[in-house]
């Protein structure tokens, strides 16, 4: 006698959510595939395989989590694989949420450590997505400092029903230093001011490996040290001030862990990153840190192409961190709007944003405060961006002028961004029809990239190629490819 296969349940937990929101059977794989095709995904559903869900047949893969954020999106409240009655999986979605608590933010970001750092090769393909980008940017604009960060045991009248320590705007430091003092051990290590200071020297090391030889050489190393290392420290006893030096260092590190990964084009992994790093600079009460990740969000949407959505993040950036801001951190939110401007071939508002910028940045003065973070921004930053733009705008001349100033003024230490502006002032050059010197440019471009573990620095070169193409027969192009293959 053959068994018979075990009957499915019917999965009640769906149907519901199913009448709440309002949807077809059809309308919701439709809005399934929709979704999916934002992150590269080919999903070809229909009412038939809502009907199978309904009957209690599990889809497989990511299909679980885009369902449920089809519901996030439509109820107004964040829902998971298992609020649906479907099995867990490696969510698309997961490390995009922007947490209600300090709490919730370190295991969302834990999980992206341990996920990143083990054999999850997935995480590394997942695809940018513009969408990811709009209740993360608003939830951090309109959103309150977290009352309380601090974990253990801390002085008496520090707790929930005492005093509030009240945080220094854009700094991050408390002004009050005595809720700090923690009497009894809590549970997990005690975070000390030296704990802090090794984190942001681990940040310091691995900005310098990632500025001379790209993303690619040390990533993976930042990551298991933020697992390792950071996680037990966020999950340890600290009170109040050190609480939030504490996410502050953490949202430093996470940001530059976006960055490298970004610098690889693992690009919707550098999305939830840069995410989960503004969250923490929110508990860390530093709201000029959340606008540099904001600015760095700008930053990687204009590599991709949306300029829109770079333009929309600097200015929430701008808007979250007020007037107040010094001259050079005004000068850099201008500069970054003003390179969305470029991408989409607004001339006129990239114009603007680059007078802004060249105005801010020739007000400051030598002893203005300026927060560690903004101090890369001077007058080298800024003329290759203003180089960019131009270049953007097809304006070469000014652009040849600004890369060039670039090139004379920037450090050799700086290896990366000194490649991409060499890049920009050969693609002017052969704008001009410089042919022999854009190929010599190119050439050394492709020399400093070839050293690199960067995809960006290769794609710069391979952007300048593209643009060699109808000059393919000229002698100086054919010399360039030789000494470009020789490199192997």
């Amino acid at each position: 006698m053959t068994e018979r296969p075990p009957q499915r349940i019917p999965n009640r937990q769906l149907a519901a959510l199913i009448a709440e929101a309002g949807f077809s059977n059809a309308g919701l794989a439709r809005r399934v595939d929709q979704l999916g095709l934002e992150h590269g995904l080919d999903l070809r559903y229909d009412k038939t395989s809502v009907t199978r869900w309904l009957r209690g047949q599990q889809p497989r893969g990511t299909t679980p989590a885009l369902i449920a954020e089809v519901f996030t999106r439509r109820l107004g409240r964040r829902l998971s694989a298992q609020d649906l009655g479907l099995d867990a999986c490696a969510p698309v979605y997961a490390g995009l949420e922007f947490a209600a608590t300090p709490e919730e933010a370190v295991e969302i970001v834990g999980g992206l450590w341990r996920k990143d750092s083990g054999s999850h090769a997935e995480l590394r393909k997942i695809a940018f997505t513009p969408a990811g980008l709009v209740v993360p940017s608003r939830d951090w604009l309109i959103g309150r400092a977290d009352e309380r960060v601090g974990r253990g045991d801390p002085t008496p009248g520090t707790g929930p029903g005492g005093p509030r320590v009240p945080v220094q705007g854009g700094t991050g430091v408390p002004r009050q230093r005595t809720a700090d003092r923690i009497t009894e051990r809590g549970p997990g290590q005690r975070v000390s001011s030296g704990d802090i200071a090794a984190l942001r020297s681990v940040g310091e090391l691995f900005r310098t490996i990632d500025n001379a030889y790209g993303g690619g050489h040390a990533r993976q190393a930042l990551v298991r040290y933020l697992e390792h290392e950071a996680e037990p420290m966020l999950r340890g006893t600290y009170g109040e001030v050190t609480g939030r030096r504490l996410f502050g260092a953490v949202a430093d590190l996470t940001r530059l862990a976006g960055w490298t990964s970004y610098d690889i084009a693992a690009h919707g992994l550098a999305q939830r990153y840069f995410v989960q790093a503004l969250r923490l600079a929110q508990a860390a009460g530093d709201r000029a840190y959340g606008s540099y990740v904001l600015v760095t969000m700008s930053r990687q949407a204009v590599y991709l192409g949306h300029g829109r959505e770079a333009v929309q993040l600097t200015r929430v950036a701008q808007q979250g961190l007020g007037p107040a801001a010094p001259p050079v951190v005004q000068s850099l939110l201008h500069a970054v709007e003003a390179r969305g401007h470029g991408v989409l071939g607004e001339a006129r508002a990239c114009t603007a944003s680059l007078v802004r910028a060249e105005r801010a940045l020739e007000s400051a003065r030598p002893g203005d405060e300026v927060p560690y973070w903004a101090r890369f921004f001077d007058e080298a930053q800024l003329a290759d961006e203003l180089g960019h733009c131009y270049r953007d705008l097809q304006q070469y001349r000014p652009a040849i002028q600004h890369a060039e100033r670039s090139l004379q003024l920037r450090p050799h230490g700086l290896a990366r961004s000194r490649l991409f502006c060499r890049v920009v002032l050969a693609t002017a050059r052969l704008g001009l029809g410089e042919l022999d010197q854009a190929c010599a440019l190119g050439a050394e471009a492709a020399l400093q990239a070839s050293e690199m573990r960067s995809v960006r620095a290769v794609e710069y070169v391979r952007d300048f190629e593209r643009r060699l193409e109808p000059y393919r027969e000229a002698a100086a192009v054919r010399t360039y490819r030789e000494r470009v293959a020789a490199l192997g």
